[in-house]
């Protein structure tokens, strides 16, 4: 939620980490972006639990990846 909530208002996403247990918006807000970002007209419990289970598989190698460190890659990949 944190990652597509930075997305929608335009913040850079590569100096965003996310940390551990802290909360933001609502739930309801929170519902409204996983729909609208899911791919899915009209999506059932079952496909937007696989959607953010997907997702956050993938943020969490993307964080956990020295490539996608801005320390480390400085400004050779910026937006990858």
């Amino acid at each position: 939620f944190q990652y597509l909530k930075r997305f929608d208002q335009g913040c850079d996403l590569d100096v965003f980490w996310y940390e551990a247990h802290s909360v933001e918006g609502s739930p309801a807000e929170c519902l409204q972006l996983f729909l609208l970002h899911c791919g899915i007209g009209d999506p059932s419990w079952a496909e937007l639990r696989n959607f953010t289970w997907f997702l956050n598989v993938q943020l969490r190698d993307c964080e956990a990846s020295v490539f996608c460190n801005p320390d480390f890659v400085q400004d050779t990949l910026k937006g990858f």
